[in-house]
């Protein structure tokens, strides 16, 4: 039986490359969180629990992670056998509700640890790795028309994304589509385009918008209306034959089979922290292949970390149609990996060393640390 001996949550403001427009906040940093758990046997594993725009985005904030991890969380898991990360979960899960995002890191450590211990990846523990690269789309969220197809023409002359998702919702509805249009026309028969909305549209106004943005050749339609509108994103799923997306809705596989039962989305966006879990977001994974809705590797715009978490996931997923949006490290300025995540070809290269993969740089870390 393995213990933990010592829980470390470090929060981590790491500044972007770029202003990040979404619907909801603008990000000049990313704050990125991480959760250290060291063994007794002297292996430590690490998980990330990050999100978007403090409280902006969700109901989980960088500092609340924290808070409840070292009050909450700490107790418990040093009671508990770290080799043993299901049986782990179910112990919090019985005694603390929520808290998704802060599961997710933990889970994570406990895996990585677990696999430097077999020697293995993560994703050899989650069932097997069945891909060794992955599909990565890039975000053009600068909200500048001229400044997101130079970016995007930058990033696809050196190979590194032919899927580009812009995010919109923040502008009236034909400023927004109209930006999106003459992006979707500047990329016409090079890069697949896609927007993603954040809720910020009401039902009239996907309906004129997602019309109008399927004439542009946009192909794919995320999160248009609230999260908990169940019935009309059935009823756009229904509507319109560009593919429409359901991202924010999706917290866990009780939301995604709510979903696949009535029928109200395409495509899953699957999102480790979002789902509760590297094992959460597997079982939302089977949901939607057993009902058919294609699957995208979503993201939180995680550091390092969360994205080789990420990745491991999805390299165990027959196909993930619509690829991933693992670009998370490449939005900030400086890594905080010793080696830092391979993009090559439009993929990312899924990490094949013990654990995740991935090891970070302390030194660097605690240069952007909160003191």
């Amino acid at each position: 039986m393995a213990r933990i001996d010592t829980i470390e949550v470090i929060i981590a403001d790491v500044p972007t490359i770029r202003p990040h427009v979404l619907a909801m906040a603008t990000m000049a940093t990313q704050s990125v969180v991480l959760v250290f758990l060291q063994r007794d046997d002297g292996i430590t594993g690490v998980g990330e629990a990050t999100t978007i725009g403090g409280l902006a985005y969700g109901e989980e904030s960088p500092e609340g992670v924290k808070l409840a991890i070292e009050t909450y969380f700490a107790p418990l898991l040093q009671t508990a056998d770290a080799d043993r990360p299901g049986e782990v979960m179910a112990l919090l899960d019985r005694h603390i509700v929520g808290n998704r995002f802060a599961k997710c890191a933990v889970e994570t450590a406990l895996f990585d640890a677990l696999g430097q211990r077999c020697g293995l990846p993560v994703s050899e523990l989650l069932g097997g790795r069945r891909a060794e690269t992955l599909p990565v789309a890039w975000t053009l969220a600068s909200g500048d028309t001229a400044r997101d197809v130079e970016e995007g023409e930058a990033v696809l002359a050196a190979r590194r994304h032919n899927i580009f998702k812009l995010k919109i919702g923040k502008r009236g509805v034909a400023e927004d589509c109209a930006h999106a249009a003459a992006i979707a026309r500047a990329f016409e028969g090079r890069a697949s385009v896609r927007v993603d909305v954040n809720q910020h549209w009401t039902r009239a106004q996907a309906a004129d918008g997602i019309a109008r943005l399927q004439d542009a050749g946009v192909v794919l339609i995320e999160q248009p209306i609230a999260a908990r509108d169940l019935a009309g994103m059935r009823d756009l799923c229904a509507r319109f034959d560009c593919a429409i997306m359901a991202d924010e809705a999706l917290t866990g596989p009780a939301s995604g089979w709510d979903f696949a039962r009535a029928g109200a989305a395409d495509v899953f966006s699957v999102k480790i922290a979002q789902s509760g879990g590297l094992t959460a977001a597997r079982k939302l994974c089977a949901i939607g292949e057993v009902a058919h809705i294609a699957l995208y590797g979503g993201t939180m715009l995680e550091g390092g970390v969360g994205t080789a978490a990420s990745a491991q996931l999805f390299a165990t997923v027959g196909a993930m149609e619509w690829g991933t949006e693992l670009f998370g490290p490449l939005l900030l300025t400086e890594d905080i990996l010793e080696e830092p995540l391979v993009y090559r070809d439009f993929a990312l290269c899924v990490p094949s060393g013990p654990g995740l993969g991935v090891r970070v740089d302390r030194e660097r870390l605690g240069r952007f640390a909160r003191q």
